[in-house]
Formats: structure tokens, C-alpha cells, sequence
């Protein structure tokens, strides 16, 4: 049976690629060129370029047309942390830390090697998290402006648990829910495997296009937004009030739950309400201690309106049972003390020199980002290739994330994302000048 013509093109392409004979960056021809050259129809002429992209080896880009991807470059390269091999100067994920934490984990455990109620934290505990820890918590929220009791908390590994928790009692499988075209990547795994269908918000500088949201809601059985409304991950953007307000009156009209992710708020000096506080009906806020204490501690936190929290409770059993007991008696322990509250001021300024120091040194190029941010989203001039920028930063042993995990539309911006939080702030000069040198290359 003879081969089908498409296959052997795609498998002609394919090898070209490969071997080296079309060298990434390469613009392929149209797809009507491709199927007037070749003599094909031109949806399959459509089909050959979606294999070829489905194989790593294309990409193609609105407005732009279809290139040859960098292959030494792994497809979906900056989502897991394993890549970034050993070796690396790390500018793809943040775990910040300030001089000093080691000694309070020691001293911290110390205490609790002397504590009457050691043994407790040896047994289950219950699902939400022990009363007067969930106590300590909602205190801990109170004081960032939202106005929640301990029965509204539940505590959980982390806010990334705090997330798939949330979405596996608020969802079902193909359940819309509407992100920010560019949003935590993160969140974008979680809707995947839970088989959830993200739909785009476009998005400006500024913050999302609620004018956009509001005629998706109308056309869409939009069920949920997810939402970074303080220090949103990767533009960094802070929703005014008047913006909060007019999402909060959205999700009114059109009876939507409110995801709001919060891991990154602690760096924001005197933000408006969180959403939760303006639409406690149907806000679950998820949060957690990765960033402003250790990535390490896996202790993190969901407030929820009282009706919701049963539901939360089963998932949580259902995962986890609880969260480990030893962990969060630390945490609340340095909630309690005011530890966090001092670690917290301390990585603010830590994040505004690094914010600076990346700002100075890459004046010239179009950063995007908070001033207290710990990463920076940083487009590419028109002639750049996103592949081919992170590839040669990689052979000057530099790691920074691509576009394509924060994406939730079809069009993938040509840009990367700077993570500042994780080498010294030598090491980090040093690094920021070999990005600014790549870049330059290109404008």
C-alpha cells in the first residue's frame, strides 16, 4: 500500500530538520505555498505543519508564519524544575532566601524537641489542619486585609495542593475556566491533568481586559476565574481597586467562583482588599509559605466561604489526609512569633535590590515587572528567536524560562521570563549582563 504523500513530506521535512539542512530559525513556506508547491490540498498541507509541530521540530506563530525550532532546546523546556541541570546559574525558578533561615530552622526545631505535645505531631491530624493552627492562620490573613475566621481555613502542602485542591472540589472534567492569557504555569499543568478547558483573557500591562471577560462570559459556561490580582506571576502587574471591584461585579452577573492565588502578594507594601475580602461568597483564596519563609516548608492554606469548605475537607482527605504535622507547627510557631512577619519585610527589600539591580542593567530593553518583584517578563526584539536566545544562554550555563509554559492562548509571544530570586546578587550581575549581551545581539 502506497505511502501517503503528506506522510512522506512530513517525514522528508522532519529529517531536513534533524540533520541540519534546515537550521532552526528557518521560516518554512506558507501553508498555501506548501500546497501548491507539493500539490496538496491546503488543509493538508495545515496537517503536515501540525505534526511537525506535534513532533517539537515547528512552531507556529500568529501573524509570523511557521519556523524551525532550536531542537537542542527540549519541547516544553522550563516547566519541570529538572531542567536545570547542575551547573547552571538558576534564573528560571525563584526559591529566595535571606542570610540567617538555616539558624531558625535549627533553633525552631530545637524548641520543638522540647515541646510537651511532640507526640501529637506523630498521628494524623485532622484534614483542615489543627483548630488553633488554622487560628494562627486566619490571624496571619487578617493582618494582609482579609477578614476571615479559622473555621473558613484549611491547611494544605502547599499552595500548589491549595490549588488542585480547589479546582477538584470546584470542577468537573471539561468545566471552562477563564485565566489571564499569560498566567502561572503552575496552574496550567493542574487544568490539564484534570482535563479543564482554559479559556484566555487577554491582557495588557496593566492587568486583564475585563470588557474581554465579560463577553466570554456570555458566549462560554465560564464556571471560574483564576486570578493573580497582587504581583501577578509572570507580569507582575497589582489590580487597582476599581479593577477588583469591576472582576468582583463580573463574577456576580455571572455567578463565577474566584480562584485567587496569592503566593506572591507578601511583596506588595499595602495592596488593595484581596479579592476574597470583596466577594466573600464565592472567593477561595490559596496561599502558602514557599516564598516568604522556604520552598522547602510544604505548608500552605486555602480561606474559603464556610458553604465551600466541606467539599474542600473531602479532597483533602482524599490526597493527603492532612498536612504533615511537624511542618506546620513550625510554621504557625513563626507566624505566631512575628519570624514571618520579619522574614517577609527582609525579602521585600531583598526582592527591590534585585529588581533594581536587573532594571540597571537592562535599562535599555522593555522589562516588564513590579518593582518588588522576583522576576521580570522581558519580550524579545522582532528578529529574535525565543529558542535561539535561551539556547545560547544555556551554552554560557544560564537557565531562564520561555514564553510557552505561561501561555493559555494559541499566540506564544516571543519572550522569556527572569527569575532573580535564587543566586547571589553577585552571581546575579554577573548573569544579567550575559542576558542583556545575548539580547542585544538581536536589536
Amino acid at each position: 500500500m502506497p505511502r501517503s504523500r503528506y506522510k512522506t513530506l512530513v517525514d522528508t521535512l522532519a529529517a531536513d530538520i534533524r540533520s541540519g539542512r534546515l537550521l532552526p530559525g528557518t521560516r518554512l513556506p506558507t501553508h498555501r505555498q506548501l500546497a501548491t508547491s507539493e500539490g496538496l490540498a491546503l488543509v493538508t498541507a495545515s496537517r503536515v505543519y501540525a505534526e511537525l509541530e506535534a513532533m517539537g521540530l515547528v512552531s507556529g506563530e500568529t501573524g509570523r508564519g511557521t519556523f524551525v525550532r532550536e531542537i537542542s532546546l527540549p519541547p516544553g523546556h522550563s516547566v519541570d524544575q529538572k531542567d536545570v541541570a547542575v551547573g547552571m546559574v538558576d534564573l528560571n525558578f525563584n526559591y529566595p532566601a535571606v542570610p540567617g533561615q538555616a539558624e531558625l530552622l535549627r533553633t525552631a526545631l530545637r524548641q520543638l524537641a522540647l515541646s510537651g505535645d511532640l507526640e501529637a505531631l506523630l498521628r494524623y491530624q485532622p484534614h483542615a489542619g489543627r483548630q488553633h493552627e488554622r487560628a494562627s492562620i486566619a490571624r496571619h490573613l487578617q493582618s494582609r486585609g482579609l477578614r476571615v475566621d479559622a473555621e473558613q481555613v484549611l491547611i494544605v502542602n502547599g499552595a500548589q495542593q491549595g490549588l488542585a485542591v480547589a479546582l477538584i472540589a470546584l470542577c468537573k472534567p471539561g468545566d471552562v475556566i477563564a485565566a489571564d492569557a499569560l498566567t502561572y504555569s503552575g496552574f496550567k499543568v493542574l487544568a490539564e491533568a484534570l482535563h479543564l478547558e482554559v479559556v484566555a483573557i487577554a491582557v495588557s500591562e496593566q492587568g486583564p481586559d475585563l470588557q474581554a471577560l465579560e463577553k466570554l462570559c456570555r458566549t462560554r459556561p465560564v464556571r471560574a476565574v483564576y486570578s493573580m490580582p497582587t504581583l501577578h506571576n509572570p507580569l507582575g502587574w497589582v489590580l487597582s481597586l476599581a479593577q477588583r471591584e469591576q472582576l468582583v461585579a463580573i463574577a456576580r452577573r455571572h455567578d463565577l467562583t474566584l480562584i485567587e492565588d496569592a503566593a506572591y502578594a507578601f511583596l506588595v507594601d499595602n495592596p488593595p482588599p484581596p479579592l476574597a475580602d470583596l466577594a466573600p461568597e464565592r472567593t477561595i483564596y490559596v496561599s502558602g509559605l514557599s516564598k516568604n519563609i522556604a520552598t522547602g516548608l510544604r505548608v500552605g492554606f486555602i480561606a474559603a466561604p464556610l458553604p465551600r469548605v466541606p467539599a474542600l475537607e473531602r479532597v483533602i482527605r482524599a490526597t493527603t489526609w492532612n498536612t504533615p504535622g511537624v511542618m506546620t507547627a513550625i510554621a504557625c510557631g513563626w507566624l505566631d512569633d512575628g519570624t514571618i512577619t520579619l522574614l517577609e519585610a527582609q525579602k521585600r527589600s531583598d526582592a527591590r535590590a534585585r529588581q533594581a539591580l536587573a532594571r540597571d542593567i537592562l535599562r535599555d530593553l522593555p522589562c516588564i515587572g513590579h518593582q518588588a518583584s522576583y522576576f521580570l517578563w522581558l519580550p524579545l526584539p522582532e528578529d529574535a528567536r525565543t529558542d535561539q536566545v535561551v539556547v545560547e544562554l544555556m551554552q554560557q550555563h544560564i537557565a531562564v524560562s520561555i514564553a510557552e509554559p505561561f501561555v493559555v492562548s494559541a499566540h506564544v509571544p516571543h519572550a522569556i521570563r527572569i527569575a532573580l530570586g535564587s543566586v547571589p546578587m553577585d552571581v546575579l550581575r554577573e548573569a544579567l549582563l550575559k542576558v542583556r549581551q545575548v539580547v542585544a545581539a538581536y536589536s
